[in-house]
C-alpha cells in the first residue's frame, strides 16, 4: 500500500468510526465512496397503480441499475424526506432510526448514509452471494441487507429491540417493493440468510443484527 492509499485509509477509518466503527482491514483494497444523484421524486407510477402491481419476483437480469434508479431506490427505502428534522420516508419507533441499509454491489459492500444521500464503502469485495441461500442472489445487481443497530435503541428490553427493529424493517422493505412496482423492477425480501456468516463478512459489531435481505434488479 503506497502513502496515498494509507492516507486515504486512515481518513476513511476516522470517518467511518464515527458512523459505527466500520472500515476495512489494513490489507484490504479501498473502495471509493459514492455520492448519489438527487432523487427524482416525480418519477414512477401513481401509488394505487404501484400497489396493484406489487409482487415478489425471483428471476433477475444481471444488468446493473442506472445511477439514478439506485439513488431513487435508496431514497424511497429510507431516505430523508424532511431535511429540517432529518426524518425519513419510513417510520421508526421513537424515531430511533436504528435500521441501516447495506448495499451489496458487484464491486463492494456499501452503507447507505441517508443524511448525505451517499454510499460509504465497508468491504471492498463482492458479497452478493453471501447475502442469502438462494441461487439468484449472487448474480442480481443489488442486494440490500437491513441491519438493526441496537446501540441506538435506548431504555428497551431485548424483546422490544427485536420487535421494533423487525417492524421498522418491514416499513423499509415495503417502500422498496412499492418503488420497484412503480419502476418495473423485480424484488423479493428474504429471510433465508446465514446471519452469522454474513455478519462476519460484513464486519458487524456484536450489537448489530441482520434482520432481512432484499434483492432488486430488472426482471429476466
Amino acid at each position: 500500500m503506497n502513502k496515498m492509499q494509507k492516507a486515504a485509509l486512515s481518513a476513511c477509518m476516522a470517518g467511518l468510526a464515527a458512523l459505527g466503527g466500520l472500515c476495512w482491514a489494513a490489507d484490504e483494497p479501498v473502495a471509493a465512496a459514492i455520492k448519489l444523484l438527487p432523487p427524482q421524486t416525480e418519477s414512477g407510477k401513481p401509488l394505487m397503480q404501484a400497489l396493484k402491481l406489487r409482487q415478489s419476483g425471483r428471476s433477475f437480469d444481471s444488468k446493473p441499475l442506472p445511477p439514478q434508479v439506485l439513488s431513487d431506490l435508496l431514497w424511497a427505502a429510507n431516505g430523508v424526506n424532511r431535511p429540517e428534522s432529518g426524518k425519513r420516508t419510513a417510520p421508526s419507533a421513537v424515531n430511533w432510526q436504528e435500521i441501516d441499509i447495506y448495499v451489496a454491489l458487484p464491486e463492494a459492500l456499501y452503507l447507505y448514509d441517508a443524511k448525505t444521500h451517499s454510499l460509504l464503502p465497508v468491504v471492498a469485495k463482492d458479497l452478493r452471494g453471501a447475502t442469502g441461500n438462494q441461487g439468484f442472489v449472487k448474480d442480481a445487481p443489488v442486494n440490500l441487507v437491513f441491519v438493526a443497530d441496537f446501540a441506538r435503541i435506548s431504555t428497551s428490553s431485548e424483546e422490544d429491540k427485536k420487535f421494533y427493529s423487525a417492524t421498522d424493517t418491514g416499513y423499509i422493505s415495503q417502500n422498496v417493493y412499492l418503488y420497484c412496482a412503480s419502476q418495473g423492477l423485480s424484488t423479493v425480501v428474504r429471510g433465508s440468510v446465514d446471519r452469522e456468516q454474513l455478519a462476519g463478512a460484513m464486519k458487524l459489531r456484536p450489537d448489530q443484527r441482520i434482520i432481512l435481505a432484499q434483492t432488486v434488479g430488472y426482471p429476466k
